[in-house]
């Protein structure tokens, strides 16, 4: 699944329909969808709540639709070439807007351009707009976007996350085993993940079960 002109695979498990909590956002991309319109928004939260799944979500629909979409991180630098076909976009997303350092205008002229061409935009950052180390014509034009904040998952949307990492690879775990992570290990999502991947490949070479001893000696606790 290649976006128009970068070749960036998406994340095929990152989807809108799998994404957890964060109903209000979801019905709001839904109704732009429904409505074919174009609109700006900004999400943003810390670390784990989901802004890269929400962001690579909507490129995916965008693209199972037929339309053009493309998305971009700025963790790397964006790809001045971009801007020359903007308009052919239906979607973009630019996630972590906050690490855009030396491309500011080139993302400012991409971001006027758009809203020109009437392309939805989603773009994610870990502050509100005012809060963003970004000039100040930048945090104008995000300010004036749909501005949403994802929200922080409690244990049962944690334990919802988890479940369905396990499912993806037809594996379950007993609920006390989520219980113990949560108390004694993390209950940061993200970080929580990690150890599901670390104890899914601990669990296949040798060929155990992923009960608490299982957890305690794997994860050292």
């Amino acid at each position: 699944m290649n976006q128009l002109g970068l070749p960036i695979t998406l994340d095929s498990k990152m989807l809108l329909e799998n994404l957890v909590g964060n109903e209000q956002i979801l019905d709001f991309i839904d109704q732009i969808y429904l409505q074919q319109r174009s609109t700006e928004i900004y999400v943003y939260g810390e670390t784990g709540r989901g802004k890269t799944h929400l962001l690579q979500g909507a490129i995916s629909r965008t693209l199972a639709k037929k339309k053009n979409g493309m998305y971009i991180d700025c963790n790397e630098p964006i790809p001045e070439h971009v801007i020359e076909y903007i308009d052919q976009l239906d979607w973009i997303s630019i996630d972590n807007v906050n690490l855009i350092g030396s491309q500011q205008h080139l993302f400012f002229d991409l971001y006027n351009r758009g809203k020109i061409a009437e392309v939805s935009m989603l773009i994610s950052g870990p502050t509100p707009p005012n809060n963003l180390s970004i000039m100040k014509d930048l945090k104008t034009r995000l300010g004036l976007a749909a501005v949403f904040e994802l929200e922080e998952l409690n244990d049962d949307l944690t334990r919802e996350v988890l479940k369905n990492q396990m499912s993806e690879r037809n594996l379950t775990i007993e609920p006390k085993v989520y219980e113990y992570l949560f108390k004694y290990y993390s209950r940061n999502v993200n970080i929580l993940i990690s150890a599901i991947n670390l104890l899914d490949r601990a669990s296949l070479q040798s060929k155990q079960g992923i009960t608490i001893p299982f957890v305690k000696k794997t994860l050292d606790l």
